[in-house]
């Protein structure tokens, strides 16, 4: 059975910088993604002042696209209020709520994440 995880936007930019940490994540998994992490990747690569055709990334990425409804938006905000203190973000409480969902791991390198059951915690 292929295991499941879902990558934050953290993890597809350490892939993007060849930490060799993130290695083992780059085949043999189920991958999710959401359009909010894979446009904050896209921000990410324009800000580096890549050279890519913004748009074919965008469209190579969304293939792993999962939708979110209303519940997980809304339940990404009561995420976000009960740890305000650590900043999380509304894209990554909906990554995380979705992978959930999908059964999936969470693969993140931020620290608000750490402690957190169904994380795959890789700095």
């Amino acid at each position: 059975m292929t295991k499941k995880i879902f990558f934050d936007t953290y993890a597809l930019v350490e892939i993007y910088k060849g930490n060799l940490n993130y290695e083992k994540y780059k085949t043999g998994f189920q991958v999710f993604l959401n359009k909010l992490n894979i446009l904050e990747y896209v921000y990410f690569l324009m800000r580096e002042e890549r050279k890519e055709n913004f748009t074919k990334v965008f469209e190579n990425l969304n293939r792993f696209n999962v939708n979110y409804d209303d519940e997980i938006l809304v339940n990404a905000a009561k995420m976000k209020f009960k740890y305000k203190k650590n900043k999380v973000s509304f894209t990554d409480c909906v990554g995380y709520l979705l992978a959930k969902k999908h059964g999936a791991k969470f693969l993140t390198g931020d620290k608000e994440f750490e402690k957190l059951d169904n994380v795959e915690f890789v700095k």
